[in-house]
């Protein structure tokens, strides 16, 4: 159970203790409903007090509750909020957050000392997309002394694709191991969402640069997923291999954010390939494979409707904490695509049900779970199906409200006719004054070298009850 300061329950004693409640056909009630939930998600942060983490909810395990990289989809949450909501009074700690977690500089972008051991390619795929998302949106940076957001995400890219060049000439020909350190448990599997991430964010920054090598790697990486069958000839997306066994054995879980990624680079490839005369081949097999994922998406993770984590919902296993954080990834990456790809956002002719109407349905079910804790619209992990009594006090917390307000902010995006999405292209996002290292990490091997230099733009600027609180503080601590 995810447990609240007793400072933070007792200052949410004045809120209404109701239900979340959202008209979803209008944008100024969803807007007041994510700014509820977005002030929800940041009272569980104790990283700008003194003595705590810049950047964390709280000390990874086994110290704390929540694993380093999930810190990353609480600010590309929080960013997605701005730009939805225009409400900038997350900013300054959201950009705050991803400098003190960049690393001591470009060469080890997001890998900061204390936590490096333990770090996988996907926990640092996830930080460099929200340095990524920082730049296509311009997000405002504190100082011009820092990294730029570009470089941040153009560093992590060259590091790891000088880890899949070695993997290249190592075990199974390709892909990116789990694990960074070779004493981690892990460090002998290559799960599909490590390469998966490190795809998609190729895919963001061909899309912000126009250099062709970063299309080359998003083709390298999908080819060998399809290789050893992590993508299979139906589109299912599998979970892992292992080098021990030469990545002959293809674990069977199958997991929606690592499907959600995949369709989001496949639909920023779609989209930009579309725009030249000379990738008129690519993109139509790109737009095939947004088709083709977003039809098993629809069938095996949205079989009612609304989403479901079948590797754990509704089975004897439990969704462990780390997976609570899954369903606002699969959330955003599919209404990006639905942004990115016009026909996602209509149902087929057989009556298959589209991406947006999915996502319609399930952002409504997702806030039909807001009517806990003490505030009355803690919200809730399952979306589907019946609620098993107790369970939802063991899910609720920060990754069920973060998973909310990725709802919430995807419901902003359809009232907003699926027009701002996706980020801007070809660099055009106001983020190109010069207070960077051109190439990113001067470690990163052969990857890309641009030619560009892009920075951040900018600095942003921004009684009665008592006793029977005390009761229940009491019960929960």
């Amino acid at each position: 159970m995810y447990k609240q300061s007793l400072p933070l329950l007792l200052a949410g004693a004045s809120s209404a203790l109701a239900a979340l409640q959202v008209d979803f056909d209008s944008a100024s009630s969803i807007r007041a409903a994510a700014k509820d939930v977005a002030f929800d998600v940041m009272s569980y942060y104790k990283g700008n007090r003194t003595g705590e983490i810049l950047g964390l909810l709280d000390s990874p395990p086994p110290n704390g509750d929540y694993f380093w990289w999930t810190n990353a989809i609480v600010w590309s949450t929080l960013i997605d909020y701005w730009r939805y909501t225009g409400d900038t009074t997350y900013n300054d700690v959201t950009a705050e957050a991803l400098l003190a977690q960049s690393g001591p500089d470009l060469d080890h972008a997001f890998l900061p000392p204390n936590y490096t051991v333990s770090i996988g390619n996907d926990d640092h795929g996830f930080w460099a997309l929200a340095a990524m998302q920082a730049a296509e949106l311009d997000l405002p940076s504190p100082s011009e002394d820092e990294p730029s957001w570009i470089n941040l995400a153009k560093a992590v890219f060259e590091m790891q694709a000088a880890r899949y060049s070695i993997e290249e000439d190592g075990e199974c020909e390709g892909g990116l191991r789990w694990m960074l350190a070779p004493v981690s448990s892990g460090y002998d599997v290559k799960n599909t969402v490590s390469t998966a991430v490190f795809l998609n964010l190729g895919t963001r920054l061909y899309r912000f640069t126009d250099n062709e090598t970063y299309a080359d790697w998003a083709e390298k990486s999908w080819d060998w997923l399809t290789s050893v069958g992590l993508i299979d000839d139906e589109f299912n997306v599998y979970d892992s291999v292992n080098v021990n066994d030469d990545c002959e054995t293809v674990s069977s879980l199958q997991w929606s954010y690592a499907l959600g990624v995949l369709l989001e680079a496949a639909a920023y490839m779609s989209n930009h390939t579309g725009e030249s005369n000379n990738h008129r081949h690519k993109q139509k097999v790109w737009s095939e494979r947004v088709t083709s994922l977003a039809s098993r998406a629809m069938a095996h993770f949205f079989p009612d409707g609304t989403l479901v984590e079948r590797a754990c919902e509704n089975t004897t296993s439990d969704c462990n904490g780390d997976i609570h954080w899954q369903k606002g990834i699969t959330l955003r990456s599919l209404a990006t695509a639905a942004t990115l790809v016009p026909e996602l956002r209509t149902n087929g002719d057989d009556g298959d049900r589209s991406v947006a109407a999915a996502l319609r349905t399930t952002v409504e079910s997702a806030v039909a779970t807001c009517d806990g804790g003490l505030r009355g619209r803690e919200c809730g992990y399952r979306w589907a199906g019946e609620v098993v009594e107790g369970e939802e006090v063991k899910t609720t917390g920060p990754p069920s409200e973060v998973n909310a307000l990725a709802a919430l902010v995807v419901a902003l995006g359809a009232q907003n006719g699926w027009s701002e999405l996706a980020g801007s292209e070809n660099g055009e996002s106001g983020n190109g004054d010069s207070n960077g290292d051109s190439n990113g990490g001067s470690n990163g091997g052969e990857a890309v070298d641009d030619g560009e230099d892009e920075g951040n733009a900018g600095v942003s600027t921004r009684a009665g009850m008592g006793l029977m609180l005390v009761g229940l503080v009491a019960a929960l601590l």
